[in-house]
């Protein structure tokens, strides 16, 4: 079978993962070369192979034990085919479900991937329940995510998703790529970002409050705090606080980490 018609009928079957393969070698040579700290782990784990278009550029990096995991039958074939160095580094499953624990034991690893739009943020926020293992993610998205995700305060695109992960990673807006180097081409462009574990362990406040405070303030963002978070109490001296006539886009996280803590008490 060509590789033209491996890589058609792998398309069609990943239409419904909302996989789009990249077929620009600059593009992907751009995203491998974008891990920048390899120091902190020798580990890679791609997410989402496909046909290996980043993966060529992984086996040449000589410090890294690359590992891929690809959720398609089809692709798997492929990857094993044609990478054989690799055949025992290859798992077919579904990254969401992965025990990396089992995978890497106590090591360190990075994460890269032209992620699957569909749960690109579901993948990030697999990496943030296990921040401290993961120094470094470089991923592909659609560009509304990417810009949601590296977005600073006070910008429209700036959300639950940006505070969340901005807590414990520095992140960065790479690049932006094109709809045309796609097979088959998304209906929306995409761009490349950077995320590096930053120097935070511990939140000073509530982890969990936070959190929860972070999305309750979003989840009503055209209104000022003081209404959208009712349903916490605060502590007296804090009710004429100046966060509370502020919107949620208004505050950065460490405003958010000290909104947490002038909280009288959890909630239900």
């Amino acid at each position: 079978m060509k590789v033209a018609d491996t890589m058609k009928g792998t398309v069609r079957a990943k239409k419904h993962l909302g996989q789009h393969f990249l077929k620009d070698e600059t593009i992907a040579l751009g995203i491998v070369k974008s891990l920048k700290h390899h120091s902190l782990y020798k580990n890679v784990l791609e997410v989402g192979p496909g046909m290996g278009v980043l993966t060529k550029y992984l086996i040449k990096e000589p410090t890294f034990d690359t590992h891929l995991i690809e959720i398609d039958r089809e692709s798997i074939t492929y990857l094993k085919r044609n990478f054989p160095s690799l055949s025992n580094n290859i798992i077919e499953g579904d990254f969401l479900k992965l025990d990396f624990n089992n995978l890497f034991k106590n090591e360190s690893f990075a994460v890269i991937g032209n992620f699957p739009y569909n749960i690109s943020t579901e993948i990030l926020f697999k990496v943030l329940d296990h921040k401290n293992q993961v120094p470094e993610v470089v991923g592909m998205f659609q560009k509304e995510v990417a810009e949601r995700i590296a977005s600073k305060p006070r910008k429209k695109s700036y959300g639950i998703t940006s505070v969340l992960l901005q807590a414990y990673y520095d992140i960065e807006y790479l690049f932006t790529v094109n709809e045309d180097v796609f097979v088959p081409p998304p209906k929306v462009k995409s761009a490349v970002i950077r995320l590096t574990r930053n120097t935070v362990q511990h939140l000073n406040c509530d982890e969990k409050l936070f959190k929860q405070l972070v999305k309750a303030g979003f989840n009503q963002r055209r209104k000022t705090l003081r209404n959208s978070i009712k349903a916490f109490k605060l502590k007296p001296e804090y009710l004429n606080h100046i966060y509370l006539t502020q919107r949620a886009e208004e505050l950065s996280v460490a405003d958010f980490v000290a909104l947490t803590n002038m909280l009288e008490i959890d909630i239900n």
